[in-house]
């Protein structure tokens, strides 16, 4: 709804409207969840777009563009100029390093010890259940690659030229009272800019689907 024009169709709808259907559809897939068999739904969409490689995956990219994309550093001092203190430094490794390590390492093991799903060890889920599990995970899971991808292409210039203007956040006019005075000039849009969308980058895209 935030990253919508507010006069298009779908962004002229009123928050509570939209609440509504998301509600609505998930009541409607819910409810298979609470039949006889529901237990066998439940515990595929657990598996496969809940838990395990599906959570790895969005928490490594979040990282990464965190420290390395939009940076640790700068991160730190949105973060100190929210809570009144600077973080330990201890949190920026964690950013950089040990969380992206960490779940690397596991998602890898996660998929070199792939067994096919089961339930209580007697039940085993048939192939076109397991592809309705997998189509569950890589909904999620291709958003962040696809939506780099159609970024890329939509822009002008180089690659380089094209992941350089991706990867630089713009904060718009309504953030000025976060940011220091030596900041604004190098972080604000001009003034005579019209653009409605104030930060649009690839670092954004990654932390809105991967949950932000």
């Amino acid at each position: 709804m935030d990253m919508l024009p507010p006069k298009s169709a779908i962004g002229s709808l009123r928050r509570e409207v939209v609440a509504a259907i998301c509600c609505m559809i998930c009541f409607l897939i819910d409810m298979s969840m609470v039949t006889e068999g529901g237990m066998y739904v439940f515990q595929l969409f657990d598996y496969y777009s809940a838990s395990g490689i599906t959570l790895l995956w969005q928490a490594f990219w979040e990282c990464v563009v965190i420290a390395w994309v939009y940076g640790a550093d700068r991160f730190m001092d949105d973060v100190a100029r929210m809570i009144g203190y600077q973080p330990l430094p201890y949190m920026k490794w964690c950013w950089s390093y040990i969380t992206p390590f960490v779940c690397v390492g596991v998602f890898l093991f996660h998929v070199v010890n792939y067994k096919p799903l089961t339930y209580n060890t007697v039940y085993t889920y048939p192939i076109w259940g397991e592809a309705v599990g997998w189509a569950l995970a890589l909904s999620s899971m291709l958003c962040i690659p696809l939506t780099v991808l159609y970024k890329l292409l939509r822009c002008k210039g180089s690659l380089r030229e094209r992941w350089q203007h991706l990867t630089t956040p713009v904060w718009g006019r309504h953030h000025l009272e976060y940011l220091a005075p030596e900041s604004e000039a190098k972080l604000l849009p001009a003034a005579e800019t019209k653009s409605t969308l104030l930060f649009e980058s690839v670092c954004e895209s990654v932390l809105f689907f991967g949950g932000g």
